[in-house]
């Protein structure tokens, strides 16, 4: 499918004291397909990344090596990393892997990745559900990852789940994400990616949260912020992260995306609804818009159904 003609981008209006430059990670191929119920071939999916990487995205997050019976869509991890590294080579290696445990970082290590993240929780239920440990038993759980991984030479990133909001325990303490994320941080992730993972944040506790751990010591350029646009405040919260000086932010093409373990959580803020955002601030962020609208088109094709992202619909309608 050729590349939709873009008609008109927005306005560049720049804003004293926002950042001139943000990182997109892209977490389509991996946290945008994770939850779809019809597999998808792997050749498909290493489609995708390639797409996607030729779009200009610097970080493409390619999949997870988590047990199969409880993501069966990631199955095909092992298998997809090879065709990417033939592919790609060390561009292939470097791409992101979510290892959920010590098998898991055994799996990337044996193709010789180069970058892992893995996944905590700030809630104890949540932990529970996703993780089958307690709040504080996560970190007996990473801590062996995480020092493994550094050893190696690897680079690792850390996400944490329910940071705004849960479905079983409500509204989540600003303190008890800040304490968790940082034992994740201390125990050598060089990133925290703070999700709203059922998309309950706004605008004001972005920046009530991006403060907490600015005042514990935690820097903008060691966060991220991963949102969802449950109740249609993604684009909003992310504004309120560049105004905390937060750079780097999540996002999946074409809005795909949820999570397996919390029904409630629908899709992930849509690169190409951020890539405009960013586009009318004059933000640099190094990725071609068409080149991601052509790619989402292509996946919903792939998927059978229309991709759920705005900038999608009105340049690909």
């Amino acid at each position: 499918m050729s590349e939709p003609a873009i008609s008109a981008l927005p306005m560049q209006v720049r804003e004293p004291g926002l950042p001139a430059k943000v990182t997109i990670y892209e977490v389509g191929p991996r946290d945008g397909l994770q939850n779809e119920k019809g597999i998808v071939d792997t050749t498909v999916k290493a489609e995708f990344v390639r797409r996607l990487l030729d779009a200009g995205l610097p970080i493409v997050e390619a999949t997870s090596f988590v047990h199969p019976r409880w993501v069966p869509q990631l199955a095909d991890a092992a298998d997809l990393m090879t065709e990417l590294m033939t592919d790609l080579g060390e561009l292939g290696r470097a791409l992101p892997v979510l290892v959920p445990n010590e098998r898991g970082l055994e799996r990337a290590l044996e193709l010789g990745l180069r970058h892992v993240a893995i996944f905590g929780s700030a809630t104890e239920t949540f932990a529970r559900k996703n993780l089958n440990r307690s709040l504080d038993a996560q970190f007996a759980m990473f801590e062996p990852v995480v020092s493994r991984a550094r050893d190696a030479g690897l680079d690792v990133r850390a996400y944490v789940s329910m940071c705004f909001g849960d479905p079983w325990e409500g509204a989540v303490p600003i303190e008890q994400v800040v304490s968790v994320g940082k034992r994740l941080l201390d125990l050598g992730a060089s990133q925290l990616s703070l999700g709203d993972t059922i998309g309950v944040g706004t605008a004001g506790h972005v920046t009530a949260l991006v403060d907490a751990f600015t005042a514990a010591g935690v820097g903008t350029e060691r966060l991220a912020l991963h949102f969802h646009d449950t109740y249609g405040q993604a684009l909003a919260n992310a504004y309120a992260g560049l105004r905390a000086g937060v750079t780097t932010f999540d996002a999946s093409a074409g809005g795909l995306g949820g999570c397996p373990y919390a029904k409630s959580a629908t899709g992930n803020l849509a690169t190409e609804d951020l890539v405009w955002f960013l586009e009318g601030l004059g933000i640099e962020h190094g990725v071609d818009l068409g080149k991601v609208v052509a790619t989402s088109v292509w996946m919903a094709g792939e998927l059978g159904r229309p991709s759920p992202s705005a900038v999608v619909r009105a340049l690909a309608g």
